[in-house]
């Protein structure tokens, strides 16, 4: 393969020179550029990215740990990210921890080997690990999304405690008296401000709430369903659930069809974060819309600000829900 020295060479200049017209440090004259372009083209060079981000102290690249891309959400918004990431000429560097938290410091190690110039964390597990060790980042520009507790970093989040209210002021404007919940972990922001959300929905409307009907889940469809089937062991079921993420929800559903329940004539099922396949469930799930774009674009402009050398207070940046009406929800049977 063919190196600086051999474009300098061929153009007859020196290797500086080649260095200079490649980093665009220093002022060359217009015929020399373009015989150094042309020795690029002919030898069909690329210069080291490597070689430059040790020279320049910048990579043009940004490292994400995320908890999984196999959630639609995370892979929604991951998407989104990447997106805008080339669209600012960024590369980005993805780790999945898939909810290890040694797997998420190996990820913050590598990434730091590599040099990122800044780093995004979306991933709620190891929480305590991982920010521990922003302690040592020295400089490096760290953007939290979607948890957190902000601290020496950005924070930029989904208003779970809104979306909770949301999604069980629909239930009630629906005439639903009995209604349960399908958390997420309770150690998690957004299992428990949802959670909180729907609490105080059930205040505001002056309705009971059982805590028999309030099951803990994990985000993912598996206990979503193992909740459902848990619900549906009692003697007594709602008429309505409230299921803290779409995935969950999923699963939520399948175990009621498979008991022989109809959706949603027997039990109304209302879910979260708005994720593509929501749309075409069998019925179409109500939820509760995350602004997943808005969370990705904003999420790497804040980091863009920080690694282009401004450094303003660190701030939490609040995204509001909205509800997404479809056929998974309707007016109760019976009470």
């Amino acid at each position: 393969m063919a190196n600086i020295r051999d474009v300098a060479t061929l153009a007859g200049v020196s290797t500086t020179t080649v260095s200079h017209v490649i980093n665009e440090t220093r002022f060359v004259a217009d015929e020399t550029r373009e015989r150094v372009f042309a020795a690029m083209r002919d030898l069909n060079y690329a210069p080291s990215l490597v070689a430059r981000s040790l020279k320049v102290k910048e990579t043009h690249s940004i490292g994400m740990l995320v908890t999984t891309s196999s959630n639609p959400f995370f892979a929604e918004v991951v998407r989104g990210v990447e997106r805008y990431c080339f669209e600012q000429g960024y590369n980005l560097m993805l780790g999945n921890t898939e909810g290890e938290a040694t797997t998420a410091q190996s990820y913050l190690k590598m990434m730091l080997r590599k040099r990122v110039d800044g780093l995004l964390i979306m991933c709620s597990e190891g929480q305590r690990e991982v920010l521990g060790q922003l302690d040592w980042l020295g400089d490096l520009p760290v953007v939290q999304m979607d948890w957190g507790s902000g601290g020496a970093c950005d924070l930029i989040a989904d208003n779970s405690h809104h979306g909770g209210m949301l999604a069980t002021r629909h239930l009630i404007a629906l005439g639903h008296k009995k209604m349960g919940c399908i958390t997420g972990p309770r150690d998690r922001a957004p299992g428990t401000e949802r959670l909180a959300g729907f609490i105080e929905a059930l205040q505001e409307a002056g309705l009971p709430l059982r805590s028999d009907w309030i099951l803990e889940g994990n985000f993912d469809c598996a206990s979503g369903h193992q909740a459902m089937r848990s619900l549906l062991a009692q003697s007594e079921r709602p008429t309505a659930l409230f299921v803290c993420n779409d995935m969950m929800a999923m699963g939520a559903i399948s175990a009621a069809t498979e008991a022989g329940l109809r959706i949603p004539e027997d039990i109304s099922i209302i879910g979260y974060d708005n994720v593509a396949l929501a749309e075409y469930m069998s019925p179409p799930l109500t939820t509760i819309n995350q602004p997943k774009e808005e969370l990705g674009r904003l999420a790497v402009t804040r980091l863009l600000t920080r690694i282009n050398g401004e450094r303003p207070q660190e701030t939490l940046i609040t995204l509001e829900p909205n509800l997404v009406i479809r056929r998974s929800c309707s007016a109760p049977s019976t009470q």
